[in-house]
């Protein structure tokens, strides 16, 4: 019967790796779905209170059955638990929302222009970046031919 050694070797790399036992180490090899394989290493290597291949396996059921965890909008992607209770859609698609949970995701994606200012004229800037009582004067030609 021939032994197989890639096998070995994965099995040990995960036991060095993860600091799990052997036996933990051959579930977590043999889980069934490879994204919560991964998700299950992450675990056991970055949170210190999971030592476990079940206590991983308990962790991801409890945020699987989370219902803040379910999935708001297919189209962007955002989750329940981070609706925005101050535009109509309440997900990532509304990209006019200026309010705070918007902000919060532009920033934690990358999306997020440190130079644009919610506050200021978006075409001279007046009225923001720590001087609000700058005019904008953007608009006085059209004004002034109108008169």
């Amino acid at each position: 019967m021939p032994k197989n050694h890639a096998r070995k070797k994965a099995l040990a790399a995960l036991k060095d790796e993860l600091g799990i036992k052997h036996a933990c180490a051959i579930a977590l090899l043999d889980h069934p779905d490879a994204d919560e394989r991964e998700t299950l290493e992450r675990y056991l290597a970055e949170y210190i209170d999971i030592n476990t291949y079940r206590e991983a396996v308990d962790y991801l059921r409890q945020e699987q059955a989370d219902p803040r965890n379910q999935v708001l909008c297919d189209r962007c992607g955002w989750l329940m638990g981070m609706v925005c209770p101050e535009c109509e859609k309440g997900c990532g698609c509304e990209y006019q929302c200026t309010g705070w949970r918007h902000e919060e995701m532009r920033a934690a994606t990358g999306d997020y222009d440190e130079d644009d200012d919610p506050y200021g004229c978006p075409e001279c800037g007046a009225g923001g970046g720590g001087d609000p009582y700058g005019e904008c004067v953007c608009y006085e030609d059209d004004e002034e031919e109108a008169a």
